[in-house]
């Protein structure tokens, strides 16, 4: 892969990681400013459906995230083209933002970009799976797997102190439906232009 080809596929990342590190370095204004919190929502402050995602619980949790965002590229950042990675996680935010909203009404506040890293992942790894790549199924089962083990026994045992908090799997789980039905929407089109692709002239 050519070097403009690299920046342009890495670009998104970039992105997102230098808002959430700007997020950080805004401190605790920035945070409250930006973060999921029910009430501020219910009130009109929209936004934070999606940028809630940014802001961290701190130094560590932003790292921990930051290096699941490189490694969900590095296993599946070519299965999908820019403008579509940007479709599948401008989605996968919104609908975790609202499924917290709609089926989480304990939930007062929440911060992270883990939830919509189990949905990237998962896109990204259909995707792929979609292109030839018959072993990033192995990805998928073991999120899959992963899921399951947090509806069941709750946060994989360390994922806690790692992140500096409590963590919010109901989150993962949301974000892992919104990455499937992105893709599936991602999925949906391509078919559609291939068919129009292939009809003959009227």
């Amino acid at each position: 892969m050519s070097s403009p080809s690299v920046l342009r596929s890495w670009s998104l990342p970039a992105i997102l990681a230098l808002l959430a590190i700007a997020m950080a370095l805004g401190g605790d204004d920035a945070t409250h400013s930006f973060r999921y919190e029910r009430d501020a929502i219910l009130q009109g402050e929209w936004w934070r459906v999606v940028t809630g995602h940014l802001p961290h619980l701190g130094w560590s949790h932003l790292a921990l995230n930051l290096a699941g965002l490189a490694l969900v590229w590095l296993l599946a950042g070519r299965a999908l083209h820019p403008l579509e990675w940007t479709f599948v996680l401008g989605v996968t935010a919104l609908l975790n933002g609202l499924a917290l909203l709609a089926f989480m009404p304990s939930l007062t506040w929440y911060v992270g970009l883990s939830g919509v890293l189990h949905g990237l992942l998962l896109a990204g790894s259909l995707a792929a799976w979609r292109g030839g790549q018959r072993d990033a199924l192995f990805i998928v089962a073991l999120v899959g797997l992963k899921l399951i083990w947090e509806q069941v026994f709750g946060p994989v045992p360390g994922a806690a102190g790692m992140a500096g908090g409590p963590v919010v799997v109901e989150a993962h789980a949301y974000g892992a439906v919104g990455g499937v039905i992105a893709f599936l929407l991602v999925l949906t089109r391509r078919l559609v232009r291939r068919t129009d692709c292939h009809r003959p002239p009227s």
